[in-house]
């Protein structure tokens, strides 16, 4: 199969973790190892997040004053450059030297998204309260609450296209494992002249993915989070987690916006567009989730929604 796989931000730093390259680095190699076993039987195409890595780059970016602060979609292009360099080693020293290209990738928006209105997408690290609130009013910030932490928030736009997907499929075809479109590609819009321009924004990987997916005509869509499957009263006694279940049925769930949300959005929108299937659960689980056991499955041959744990029980 061509599966798009499309790595959430704790695949190369846990919550709570310091923004060190060290350790980036070893988490990173830690998801190598795992897509290196899905990528010896299918032709994979991987995509990744930026959030903590180009918050980082605006903090660096706002302590030089000597030159004004670069736009976000200038830092998006250089973590893609950053992030896609480590994936890309160690994605070769798993797969025995297999051909990796990484490509700096721009994802068409529209300038009119209200989205520009309504900043939701977490960048950088997370603050207590009080320091989130200092840091708004030093530097303009719109911050918005991310569990337990503060976090900066800046304009996640709709994703339209990927500009450069015709290259992606010619590497593809070629037997080259891609990574590209990282953190969701770096946002541009066409101006009256139709030249790409770029866009303060940061675009929502798993969008973005779902998009890439789609134009790429790939049978499945991996959405690799810190969860092992999407789960009902999520955290509660009664929490359950979905095995299987379509595009319909599991929208009209109620799903955070910030987190799992855009997950499913993105997973059903693929589905609704013929792909065959779209898995969401654990990065160290993504063998099983690609052969449907673990984590859960949209699909359009799903009956409904069914559970793991009615599963389990059946099988017992």
């Amino acid at each position: 199969m061509r599966i798009v796989i499309a790595l959430g931000g704790n695949a190369m730093l846990q919550r709570g973790q310091p923004l060190e390259a060290d350790i980036q680095r070893e988490n990173i190699s830690k998801a190598a190892e795992m897509i290196a076993k899905v990528a010896q039987e299918h032709e994979v195409i991987l995509t990744h997040g930026n959030g903590p890595q180009v918050g980082l780059l605006a903090l660096q970016n706002a302590a030089y004053t000597k030159v004004a602060p670069y736009p976000l979609d200038v830092l998006g292009a250089e973590t893609a450059g950053m992030i896609g360099y480590m994936m890309e080693q160690e994605l070769y020293n798993h797969t025995n030297g297999a051909q990796i290209a990484t490509m700096v990738t721009q994802t068409l928006v529209d300038a009119n998204d209200p989205a520009f209105q309504d900043p939701t997408k977490f960048v950088g690290p997370v603050y207590s309260k009080e320091e989130a609130e200092a840091l708004a009013a030093e530097k303009g910030w719109s911050i918005k609450a991310d569990g337990e932490y503060f976090r900066r928030v800046v304009p996640s736009p709709l994703p339209q296209g990927i500009v450069e997907v015709e290259m992606i499929r010619k590497l593809a075809e070629q037997g080259a494992l891609v990574i590209c479109a990282g953190g969701g590609g770096v946002p541009v819009r066409k101006d009256e002249n139709g030249k790409l321009v770029g866009v303060e924004a940061v675009v929502d990987k798993d969008l973005s993915a779902a998009i890439l997916a789609e134009q790429m005509g790939a049978d499945a869509l991996i959405i690799m989070t810190d969860v092992s499957a999407v789960c009902i009263n999520f955290g509660q006694p009664d929490q359950k987690e979905i095995h299987k279940a379509t595009p319909d049925a599991i929208t009209s769930l109620d799903f955070p916006a910030g987190s799992m949300g855009p997950k499913i959005e993105a997973a059903a929108n693929f589905v609704r567009k013929g792909g065959k299937f779209a898995g969401i659960g654990s990065l160290y689980d993504v063998v099983n989730i690609a052969n449907g056991v673990s984590g859960t499955w949209i699909t359009e041959d799903a009956e409904g929604i069914t559970y793991h744990e009615d599963r389990k029980a059946a099988e017992a």
